[in-house]
């Protein structure tokens, strides 16, 4: 057996171990017996008992996190599904929240309860130390999908006279800095961030060495209003394992670590690969109406559009009627057409989310698009002309069906890259809207050419 063989079956034991225990654990809830499902999860790791709360229930999840009472684990709920945390944000009592809130990094906490109702989030935030209170309320006023959001606000900062001793009594003597860091920021009386210094290069650096002696002056500052999208991008450009965040005027506010990037860069593919699909911003925790009323509407927008097919294919009706060939292979035509316009629209939209498509390199990239959507057309063409001769007997039917596929295979390759280009220039996503027209383009010039070009030639 293979190395990966082998993972794929520790992958699928994984899954069924999942699976089984999430079935015990409904099945005691469901019986009452709280003590038994908590002792099926209570050794579990955080991410794994996220997963478990996931797949159960609404009920049954705050059912689970009460009956585990003080030994359920707070960071559980910073690896909960976005959607599933705001139900639980929801229906756990306040007081538990107070205490997540108390336990989580700043980061964590300000999603945790970013989306309550005022009222609930006041009573939540009455109950924390004054000190905690106000560095969350400052976080909560930045805004959604920010750097600010994103940050965590535990950090350490020391002087450029201190010497690496001092800085090293420091982190051992202070009761309030984070539990875990790796980098030491140095900033100026105006608590101004001026350099930092990697943990490691500071142990191994003599005692009696002034901080600015081994400090690194060129830091890659993150604006806290900056969308966390562009924090993504400059953590991953300049291969940053962190960052200090500033606000409008330069003082240090806080710190983002290439963790929480991580999380960042999975949640935007996600949502792009919904957007595609035309999903919106679901999960599959989501009720049955919330579900409904993310999809009905892109749904509205394709029936429209498949009606304005309709009516192209409605102006042929008679070309039709005289073949039926012609209604045999109307799908191919849209079809083929419709795969490659998704192709080149996703790639299209995955460059513009990442920045690697502007005005720099559009004319490029339009220019290759469309030369690429002609030799497939011409490809396909051939391919399909001579399938619709051994099929049908008709050397003209071969030829009408192949100029059609080139000329909606170039319109797939232009709409593909043009429609996507047109919704950034418009400062729209073209994620959710561009399948919807780049489907109707094919649709509706895939019918056009064909019949069209079947009723000038065959008739």
């Amino acid at each position: 057996m293979t190395g990966l063989d082998e993972q794929q079956v520790h992958a699928d034991a994984d899954a069924i171990s999942v699976a089984d225990l999430v079935r015990d654990v409904a099945l005691a809830l469901h019986d009452g017996d709280s003590q038994r499902a908590a002792h099926l999860v209570i050794n579990l790791h955080p991410r794994d008992l996220a997963d478990v709360i996931e797949l159960l229930s609404p009920e049954h999840r705050v059912a689970l996190i009460q009956a585990l009472g003080p030994a359920f684990n707070y960071e559980v709920l910073s690896e909960i599904d976005d959607h599933v945390r705001d139900q639980l944000s929801e229906a756990l009592p306040n007081e538990l929240l107070a205490k997540a809130v108390t336990e989580l990094d700043t980061d964590d906490a300000a999603y945790l309860i970013e989306n309550l109702e005022q009222a609930d989030r006041e009573e939540i935030l009455a109950q924390l130390p004054k000190g905690e209170r106000a560095v969350l309320e400052r976080q909560l006023e930045y805004p959604e999908d920010s750097a600010g959001r994103l940050m965590q606000s535990d950090f350490v900062a020391v002087a450029p006279y201190w010497t690496v001793e001092q800085v090293i009594e420091h982190a051992r003597e202070t009761d309030d800095l984070p539990d875990v860091f790796s980098e030491i920021f140095v900033v100026d009386p105006a608590f101004r961030v001026v350099g930092s210094v990697d943990l490691s290069r500071l142990l191994r650096t003599k005692k009696d060495v002034p901080i600015s002696d081994i400090m690194e002056t060129d830091l890659d500052v993150v604006l806290a209003t900056a969308d966390q999208e562009e924090v993504a991008r400059q953590f991953e450009r300049y291969d940053l394992m962190s960052a200090p965040v500033v606000d409008e005027n330069g003082k240090l506010v806080g710190v983002i670590t290439v963790d929480d990037v991580v999380e960042v860069i999975q949640d935007e593919a996600d949502e792009d690969m919904r957007a595609l699909g035309g999903v919106g911003d679901e999960s599959i925790g989501d009720t049955v109406v919330q579900t409904a009323q993310s999809r009905v509407p892109w749904l509205i927008v394709n029936l429209g559009t498949a009606v304005l097919a309709s009516f192209v294919i409605k102006m042929f009706d008679a070309t039709i009627e005289q073949m039926v060939a012609l209604a045999v292979l109307m799908p191919v035509v849209a079809s083929i057409g419709g795969n490659a316009g998704t192709q080149t629209m996703t790639v299209t939209v995955r460059a513009l989310a990442t920045n690697k498509l502007g005005a720099a390199n559009a004319a490029r990239i339009i220019s290759r698009e469309t030369l690429v959507g002609l030799i497939n057309g011409l490809v396909l063409s051939i391919i399909m002309a001579g399938i619709v001769f051994l099929w049908f007997g008709s050397s003209k039917l071969g030829a009408v069906i192949g100029a059609a596929m080139v000329v909606n295979l170039l319109a797939a390759a232009l709409g593909g890259i043009l429609i996507p280009l047109a919704l950034d220039r418009l400062k729209l996503d073209p994620a959710p809207a561009s399948g919807v027209f780049v489907s109707m383009i094919t649709d509706c010039v895939g019918f056009f050419a064909f019949l069209g070009l079947a009723s000038l030639i065959l008739f």
